[in-house]
């Protein structure tokens, strides 16, 4: 027998649907990431375990070939880098009865978005201080005047050509290098020429959160998230090259809602568990710009 067609459905009737939430969380969260994008990242999804190996092999060479003889061996003993899984960050909120009955269904919106954002905040403030300790440490000031703990400068062309020089002095390859820029950089930037001519400013490739421009062959991103330092609140920047620092990511962000009937609402938590940890010491250059 029917019974009529104003049935109610998921679609009508389900506000907190683990799906919606999910998915618009992980959605909100990429699209905040900024420095992840530009390390290794690992997927150790699924997999047990509270750390990473990660070998580190030696470079090699080559050597001329002389007639009559055997070739010449690349040896060398490989180191590992050991990467702690020891991160887990969660972003809960309750939705009362009343509220869910009586709000629009934005508010689910902006709570999937502000967990989205949240989590990827902190993952990317995890990767900064990671970053903070390339190089033993030593911060160039923007100036690029030289190595110091002292009081930074705008950002120069000068300094930005002292970074490359430090990283081409170590081998670092030229492919998949990135500069990481507060606001206030990212201004001064747009004072040097070099980045402003169009032959500098490079395709505009969108894709990438934060991309605005290119300079000497190095992609330019800016971050609302580039962390002070000293009691000046001077801010930090990178120049990173992607082996510099790795992310293991053991599980992704995930959405979770359960009734709690002792609250009469709906509990709604986004988690994720990962770790962070440097490859290779000499593949970034921390710096430091002024405040203002």
């Amino acid at each position: 027998m029917a019974l009529g067609s104003n049935h109610q459905t998921t679609t009508t009737a389900a506000t907190f649907i683990p799906e919606l939430w999910s998915d618009e969380t992980i959605a909100a969260y990429k699209s905040n990431l900024v420095v992840a994008n530009l390390v290794t990242r690992l997927n150790h999804k699924g997999k047990k375990g509270d750390s990473v190996h990660i070998p580190k092999p030696v470079r090699g060479s080559a050597n001329a070939k002389a007639n009559e003889t055997q070739v010449v061996l690349n040896g060398g003993t490989a180191t590992e880098a050991n990467i702690l899984i020891d991160k887990h960050y969660e972003y809960s909120v309750m939705i009362e009865d009343i509220t869910e009955v009586q709000a629009l269904s934005s508010l689910r919106k902006f709570y999937t978005d502000d967990a989205g954002f949240a989590l990827a905040k902190q993952v990317d403030t995890d990767l900064f201080t990671a970053g903070q300790a390339l190089n033993g440490g030593a911060f160039l000031q923007g100036s690029g005047a030289a190595w110091s703990t002292g009081t930074a400068a705008d950002i120069t062309d000068a300094g930005i050509r002292a970074m490359i020089l430090q990283l081409d002095n170590a081998d670092v390859p030229m492919d998949g290098r990135a500069l990481v820029i507060p606001p206030v950089a990212a201004s001064d930037l747009l004072g040097i020429s070099r980045f402003t001519e169009q032959q500098f400013i490079g395709s505009g490739d969108a894709i990438k959160t934060g991309k605005i421009g290119q300079i000497y062959g190095v992609d330019v991103f800016v971050s609302s998230n580039c962390p002070t330092t000293d009691s000046t609140a001077n801010r930090v920047g990178l120049l990173i090259h992607r082996d510099a620092i790795a992310l293991v990511e053991q599980v992704g962000v995930r959405s979770q809602t359960q009734y709690k009937q002792e609250y009469l609402g709906d509990l709604y938590t986004a988690d994720t568990i990962y770790g962070v940890g440097e490859l290779r010491d000499n593949g970034g250059v921390p710096f430091k710009v002024a405040a203002a």
